[in-house]
């Protein structure tokens, strides 16, 4: 099966640089304009000129009418599998209720958890493929999906083998993060190490059962703390797992010289690094993945400096941070009108963060987040004239076609074959 895309008014392959881009390169992009693609066997296989490309022999022919098309967009940091909902709660904020008195309430995260808990898998299942379905509207292709919502073994398995099973039935390609460690139980309040024993004993069985590829700590005040975390995620790194940590979202510990310090894949939110964190992250291979959408969504704290990460150096990506409780969104292109308008990031760098640098923050850079011949056809069509559009028009869907390894993944229609 053959399929040619011609008369591209703009064209990202992002694939201008090997390895993830980091600082100033964030904002070099190659456009191609006026170009085409075909698409052979799920794979691209020819990029061109509109004129060399658009009378290639193929068993459909799009028009892309000028539009943008770009590589598919790479989400690195979701809760995908969760029971329940919590609009209740929404109230409560705007009454200024603070989160501990919500979560004495039965509240919070907690909320999630008991939900998840008492949620069958078949119906955890059911609900985080009709998540997946909206992420592909949006233009998603790849996604990681963290547990996070048992806190004990059988649930944070259940949530595991879900997101494993939904990663095979559907065509995104799912990406699993352990997160036992997401937060502190009632019946832990007192003993967080004897809940991180109990997280870390599931290792053996996840690895048998190869249902993570990374594991991943909350490390904050109040929950679980540098050295508690270093301590487990080394755990973790002795089972062969590639580690992440959510890092210095509300308290500056040192969460990001910790992800550093281990040489973790990734270090997630970030909004209030030290200007130390910082020099430390841009000096690594660890990549910051922010999360302006909790930020926007809670309505308090300060957006992650990424102006200062990029001048510095750092390898920055950027994610909707997909959850019920303090970010609950599947629309990747808000989030990039929030990096530009709360972050002060250029469209380039944005482009960037949400393809090629999101892709190596999951171990996805050498099969995702670019255009290449010789790779899986993951690719965006969008009712859009160039790339800086998306982030500048916000808030509405701009996909006009999805195709993930070469098949229509969505269609919103309009186009002339």
């Amino acid at each position: 099966m053959a399929t040619v895309l011609y008369n591209i008014g703009q064209l990202l392959t992002m694939d201008h640089q090997d390895g993830p881009v980091r600082g100033q390169d964030m904002n070099e992009l190659k456009v191609y304009e006026d170009y085409g693609l075909l698409i052979e066997d799920g794979k691209v296989s020819q990029i061109g000129s509109s004129d060399q490309i658009k009378n290639l022999p193929a068993d459909h022919k799009i028009d892309c009418e000028g539009r943008l098309v770009t590589p598919g967009i790479v989400e690195p940091h979701t809760h995908l599998v969760f029971g329940g909902s919590r609009e209740h709660e929404m109230a409560l904020k705007q009454q200024g209720v603070p989160y501990l008195d919500i979560l004495k309430q039965g509240g919070g995260i907690l909320s999630t958890v008991r939900a998840t808990r008492e949620t069958s898998a078949e119906e955890l299942y059911k609900k985080a493929m009709f998540h997946l379905d909206r992420m592909a509207s949006y233009g998603i292709t790849t996604v990681e999906a963290k547990s996070g919502y048992g806190m004990d073994h059988e649930t944070e398995l259940k949530q595991l083998r879900v997101a494993n099973k939904a990663g095979s039935d559907h065509p995104i390609d799912v990406v699993s993060t352990f997160l036992g460690a997401h937060a502190i139980t009632e019946e832990y309040k007192d003993d967080p190490e004897a809940l991180l024993d109990k997280m870390a004993a599931m290792f053996p069985t996840i690895k048998e059962e190869g249902l993570a590829e990374f594991v991943d700590i909350f490390t904050e005040t109040g929950v679980f703390t540098v050295d508690q975390s270093r301590r487990y995620l080394q755990q973790a790194k002795e089972y062969g797992f590639n580690v992440k940590l959510h890092a210095d979202e509300i308290d500056p510990l040192g969460g990001t010289q910790l992800a550093v310090e281990l040489g973790a894949t990734s270090g997630d939110h970030l909004a209030v690094a030290t200007d130390e964190g910082i020099q430390q992250l841009a000096s690594s291979n660890t990549i910051g993945v922010l999360l302006p959408g909790t930020i926007f969504y809670l309505g308090k704290g300060e957006f992650a400096r990424a102006r200062d990460m990029i001048e510095a150096g750092a390898i920055i990506a950027i994610s909707t941070d997909f959850n019920p409780g303090s970010s609950v969104t599947e629309n990747i292109q808000l989030i990039m009108s929030l990096a530009a308008l709360k972050m002060q990031m250029t469209p380039e760098e944005i482009w960037h963060a949400v393809t090629t640098n999101a892709a190596y923050a999951i171990n996805r850079g050498e099969v995702a987040g670019k255009l290449k011949v010789g790779r899986q056809a993951d690719l965006v069509i969008w009712d859009a004239p160039n790339y800086k559009y998306i982030p500048y028009h916000y808030g509405v869907n701009h996909v006009n076609t999805v195709f993930k390894a070469g098949c229509k993944l969505y269609e919103r229609g309009g186009l002339h074959g």
